[in-house]
């Protein structure tokens, strides 16, 4: 009997020595962002209303939660997952057309080679302008002209992000870009996969950059193709909507300059042909470490139309913590022609009127 109490204890040891060694090469992080914010904006309607809300996208980071783990498989090989919910903190609905894991959802193996990962990840155009925006996915940003920069994901995607020595290529190949059918910019209607049809709902992007000692630089390029019923006018598989990006930064001491070019083509239904490029520059200074302000120009060109556009942002951040800041962030847009493009995204604003807006908010990190 106690020779079976000896032998029952050595297996439980043994058992419980073999999980703690497989968990030191595993690792589960559950992290997140809740920004919240009050904005107020001039022109909000044809007869030149203003306008107070809690808008959903606020004046920094989009609010998410998120899971993500690796797994040390050896040989200097990992598994990887990350599962990420972008929310509405001012009415706690979920994000990217009411997807559970909108922000991202994918797996993948790690090596010294690179990433490879498949599912719903964030595509080179994302990464592209995530160094040389100062401003980044904010409520008043270059996202106010171009609704897709902060959504740029891509469903049912193979995905590759390489570096070397500075440098970084990296690729995505989508079957089926947009699962969504509702939910504003994030859900454009094009789940591809179609038997017959190898180019519905396609997207490519792809991404080359370098970054040195205290400078970066990089391109993209971007295709999706459309099909039936889905939105932007890309209802055929023989529609495109392309972009090409030029983007960059550079450190002054503690000073950072950034800016690109964004330039798109669309081919939709109807031969509706637009061509058009924006332009952004800005510039972050921190005041000391808790007390930084940003600010950028944005331009938009749309060749061959009045329906230009040009903003301007500045934004004083106070960080409180490590983990909490608050923030008060203003913003003017100047509409040409007939353009419509409100200085809050998502947000409304008269045909040909200009807007003014400001907002304070909240930020807390987990």
């Amino acid at each position: 009997m106690q020779k079976m109490k000896i032998a029952g204890a050595m297996t439980l040891a043994g058992m419980v020595l073999s999980g703690a060694a497989q968990a030191q090469g595993s690792s589960v992080m559950i992290y997140g962002i809740i920004d919240s914010a009050v904005a107020y904006t001039t022109n909000a309607n044809a007869n030149g209303n203003s306008v107070i809300k809690m808008p959903s996208l606020t004046g920094s980071y989009p609010s998410r939660i998120g899971f993500k783990g690796s797994e040390d498989l050896g040989g200097g090989l990992q598994a990887l997952f990350v599962l990420e919910s972008g929310f509405a903190p001012d009415s706690g609905g979920m994000g990217q057309g009411n997807r559970l894991f909108g922000r991202q959802s994918f797996v993948g193996i790690k090596g010294g080679w690179g990433q490879v990962s498949l599912g719903r990840q964030i595509n080179m155009t994302f990464l592209a302008t995530a160094k040389s925006d100062v401003i980044g996915p904010s409520l008043f940003s270059i996202n106010s002209i171009d609704s897709y920069l902060p959504n740029a994901r891509s469903d049912n995607a193979i995905g590759y992000l390489g570096n070397f020595n500075g440098f970084t290529v990296g690729a995505t190949y989508s079957f089926g870009r947009d699962t969504a059918s509702a939910g504003g910019p994030s859900a454009t209607n094009c789940p591809g996969e179609v038997a017959g049809n190898a180019k519905a709902c396609r997207q490519v992007t792809g991404l080359l950059g370098y970054d040195g000692k205290g400078f970066g630089i990089n391109s993209s390029y971007d295709i999706m193709y459309g099909n039936t019923g889905a939105s932007g006018g890309l209802s055929s598989s023989g529609n495109t909507d392309q972009r090409v990006t030029l983007n960059g930064y550079v450190m002054l001491g503690e000073v950072k300059l950034g800016g690109g070019i964004i330039d798109r083509r669309t081919r939709a239904v109807g031969n509706v042909n637009t061509d058009s490029d924006l332009y952004y520059l800005g510039a972050s200074y921190p005041f000391s470490a808790a007390l930084v302000l940003d600010g950028q120009l944005i331009r938009l060109n749309v060749k061959g139309s009045s329906n230009d556009a040009t903003m301007s942002v500045a934004r004083l951040t106070y960080n409180l913590s490590k983990r909490t800041a608050i923030y008060t962030s203003m913003g003017y847009i100047k509409n040409g022609g007939t353009s419509a493009l409100a200085l809050d995204a998502g947000g409304t604003v008269g045909a040909g009127k200009n807007q003014f807006g400001v907002m304070t908010g909240i930020r807390h990190m987990f």
